[in-house]
């Protein structure tokens, strides 16, 4: 009788492991090639979110810079003044303490510094952020007619009431800047209609409090301002509307861009996260010389004269910047291998600037655990369409 065959011989067994061998490593190749490329799509787009975002973000703040006291820079002495303000929340400006991270370390020198904040509609603070990125610091709002400061007459019948040439326009929450050329203080205050808006026949009154309301600055007072005949009532915005901004921007070591409010609108004194995956952020001045409204130069902020203590106690030489140029590196999430050829994902260096001069590029260089990361740079150029607006002479 015939021999019944059972099962496979062993080259057919060795044969059979060999094609799910051949077959099972072609799937994995394919399964890495597709998942590597997910990662880089997902990590580039992610990226081209972020600065979209975070450019989106910068440029909405710098181009409204200045709004509502860019036409008080000379009459009323509002660039280059102290900035003097009770907040919601402690500590009040002039600053006691260092502002929360990531600004706390380097900018303005820390602690020691952080009290001499003055008013401009953009400042650059080379360097200063607690990751070694610049740091931006942007002043504005959307103020009432047209921007137009007020002519303080005197004091009413209290030093919480200011006689104006004009109240029109003004409402209950309305923020402003008491200020007068030639003297180093400037006060925010607050229009606080639980007072009458006129404390006697004809008179133009504007009754102050609630909470920004700032009786006396670090070497002036409301009163004495008042009392000068040639202090101004800036407007600003409305604190209720929220359209008042005094922000500074900078990154933090943990590659987030972060944003404080300088007036605690929110009450309390912490910075916010804008965007993760902003690993530095770097910036230019754009400088009309000539008042002739057209961009003339491109100015490092680290360059002797335009360093931010400078360039807050020279009004001059802050009218001048009429445009930022702003550069941001981005990183991705999650780092990424070699590719067959021994190429990391992103290059030792990377440079901004390139189209400018020389002297204005700068080289970010990156470690070799850094290249396992994918970077990518996003600039725009923001012009400050409130200073181009302003009289060029």
């Amino acid at each position: 009788m015939q021999r019944r065959q059972h099962g496979v011989t062993l080259i057919e067994l060795m044969v059979a492991i060999v094609i799910g061998l051949v077959v099972t490593l072609a799937a994995t190749s394919l399964l890495i090639f597709g998942e590597s490329s997910k990662r880089t799509t997902a990590a580039t787009n992610d990226m081209g979110q972020t600065g979209a975002y975070a450019a989106y973000v910068l440029d909405r703040a710098v181009r409204t810079a200045g709004s509502g006291f860019t036409q008080s820079w000379t009459l009323a002495g509002a660039f280059g003044c102290l900035l003097n303000a009770t907040l919601p929340s402690t500590p009040n400006l002039p600053r006691s303490s260092a502002f929360p991270a990531p600004f706390a370390t380097a900018f303005l020198g820390g602690a020691s510094g952080s009290a001499n904040l003055r008013v401009a509609p953009v400042l650059i603070g080379k360097s200063q952020s607690d990751a070694g990125s610049d740091v931006l610091v942007v002043m504005g709002g959307t103020a009432a007619s047209g921007d137009v400061p007020r002519l303080i007459l005197s004091s009413g019948k209290s030093t919480s009431i200011l006689r104006l040439d004009s109240t029109a326009g003004l409402a209950e929450g309305d923020l402003g800047l008491v200020s007068a050329s030639g003297t180093t203080d400037c006060l925010l205050e607050q229009v606080h209609s639980s007072t009458a808006f006129a404390d006697s026949a004809g008179n133009d009154a504007l009754p102050l409090g609630s909470t920004y309301y700032t009786a006396s600055g670090s070497s002036t007072s409301l009163s004495t301002l008042a009392a000068s005949g040639s202090a101004y009532f800036t407007p600003l915005g409305n604190v209720n509307a929220g359209n008042t901004q005094f922000q500074m921007f900078g990154v933090g070591s943990n590659n987030t861009l972060y944003s404080y409010d300088l007036l605690m609108a929110n009450g309390t004194d912490a910075s916010q996260a804008v965007a993760d995956g902003v690993s530095e952020m770097h910036a230019l001045y754009g400088l009309d010389t000539n008042s002739d409204g057209v961009l003339d130069t491109w100015v490092d902020p680290g360059a002797t004269g335009y360093d931010i203590a400078t360039m807050m106690t020279t009004p001059a030489t802050a009218r001048q910047v009429v445009a930022i140029r702003i550069a941001l590196v981005l990183r991705s999430a999650n780092p990424e291998r070699a590719n067959d050829n021994g190429e990391l994902p992103s290059p030792a260096s990377l440079t901004l600037f390139s189209d400018l001069a020389t002297s204005l590029q700068q080289t970010i260089s990156f470690s070799t655990s850094e290249q396992h990361f994918r970077h990518r740079i996003v600039e725009s150029t923001i012009p400050i369409r409130n200073v181009l607006l302003l009289p060029t002479s």
